[in-house]
C-alpha cells in the first residue's frame, strides 16, 4: 500500500471509514427526497434541533446518541403540530424551533464550564471514535432506512409530483410526509457521531446534488449519492490525517464540493458534447 493510505492500516481509521460509508448510505438515500421536495432546511433544523438532547445526555452521563434521538423526535413532533394546526406557515414553525432549540442548547452548554472538548464533538462530530458497537448500530439504521425507502417509494412519488393524485390513488399523503420527516430524523441521528449536528446537511445534500448532474432516475440518483458520499468519507479522512484538521468538518466539506466539483465536470464534458 502506497505510504499516503497507510491511515487505512490503522483500526479506528477503518472503523470510521466503514461508519462513514454507512452514513453515506443512508444520507444518499434520505437526501435525494430532501432534495426532491426542497426540505433542506427542514434537516438544516432538525439537526440543530438535537443540540439540547445531546447537551442534556452530556450532562447526565446518558448516551449522547438518545439525547440526540429523543430531542429530533421533539422536534419532529413540534414540527408536525405546527403543521397540521395551519396557523403559521411550515417555514416559519421549522424556523422558530430551529432557533428556540439552537437557543437552548447554547444555553445548556454555556451553562457548563466542563463542556469545552465535549462541544466540539456535539458540533463537529468525532468519527475516528467510533466503535464496533456504533457501526453495528448504523447497520441496523441503514437497513430499516432502505426498506422504508423502498416501500414507501411509490407514495414518496406521488407526494412530490403530484400530492392531489396521491390522495385520490390512496397513497395516503399525510402518511407518507410523517413517514419521510422520520427517515430525515433518522438520518440526521444517525450521521451526527460522523460530522457532527452543525454538519450533516452537508452530507445529505452535497453527494445527492453531485449525483443529480448525471442521472434523473431516482434510485439511480440514490445509488449514485451513495458512492459519491462514500469518496467523500474516505478522501475526507485522508486529507484529514494528513493536514491535522478535523474529520468530521473535513468529511462534510468534501461533501459539500463534490457537488460543485460535479455541477463543473457536468458542464465542461456534457453540454460541449451537446452542441456538438
Amino acid at each position: 500500500m502506497p505510504p499516503f493510505l497507510e491511515l487505512f492500516d490503522v483500526a479506528f481509521v477503518q472503523r470510521a471509514l466503514v461508519a462513514g460509508t454507512l452514513v453515506a448510505v443512508i444520507c444518499a438515500v434520505v437526501g435525494t427526497w430532501v432534495v426532491l421536495r426542497g426540505m433542506a432546511f427542514l434537516g438544516e433544523a432538525m439537526a440543530h434541533g438535537m443540540l439540547p438532547g445531546i447537551a442534556v445526555a452530556t450532562l447526565v452521563g446518558a448516551p449522547p446518541l438518545l439525547g440526540a434521538a429523543v430531542s429530533a423526535a421533539a422536534m419532529s413532533t413540534g414540527i408536525g403540530m405546527l403543521q397540521r394546526r395551519g396557523r403559521i406557515s411550515a417555514d416559519t414553525g421549522i424556523g422558530l424551533l430551529f432557533v428556540a432549540s439552537l437557543a437552548l442548547g447554547v444555553i445548556i452548554v454555556s451553562a457548563s464550564r466542563s463542556f469545552a472538548t465535549d462541544a466540539t464533538a456535539i458540533l463537529f462530530g468525532d468519527i475516528l471514535a467510533t466503535t464496533t458497537g456504533d457501526i453495528l448500530t448504523l447497520a441496523v439504521v441503514a437497513i430499516i432506512t432502505l426498506v422504508a425507502a423502498c416501500l414507501g417509494h411509490r407514495a414518496f412519488v406521488a407526494l412530490t409530483f403530484d400530492p392531489r393524485q396521491a390522495q385520490l390513488l390512496g397513497l395516503r399523503p399525510r402518511a407518507a410526509q410523517v413517514l419521510l420527516v422520520a427517515l430525515v430524523t433518522v438520518a440526521v441521528v444517525a450521521a451526527y457521531q460522523s460530522v457532527g449536528s452543525l454538519l450533516v446537511v452537508g452530507m445529505l445534500l452535497g453527494p445527492v446534488v453531485a449525483a443529480g448532474q448525471w442521472t434523473g432516475r431516482i434510485p439511480t440518483t440514490a445509488a449514485l449519492a451513495a458512492v459519491i458520499g462514500t469518496v467523500s468519507v474516505a478522501l475526507g479522512l485522508l486529507i484529514s490525517w494528513h493536514t491535522s484538521t478535523a474529520a468530521g468538518a473535513t468529511i462534510a466539506f468534501v461533501a459539500i464540493c463534490s457537488g460543485a466539483v460535479s455541477t463543473l465536470a457536468h458542464r465542461l464534458f456534457v453540454r460541449p458534447e451537446r452542441n456538438s
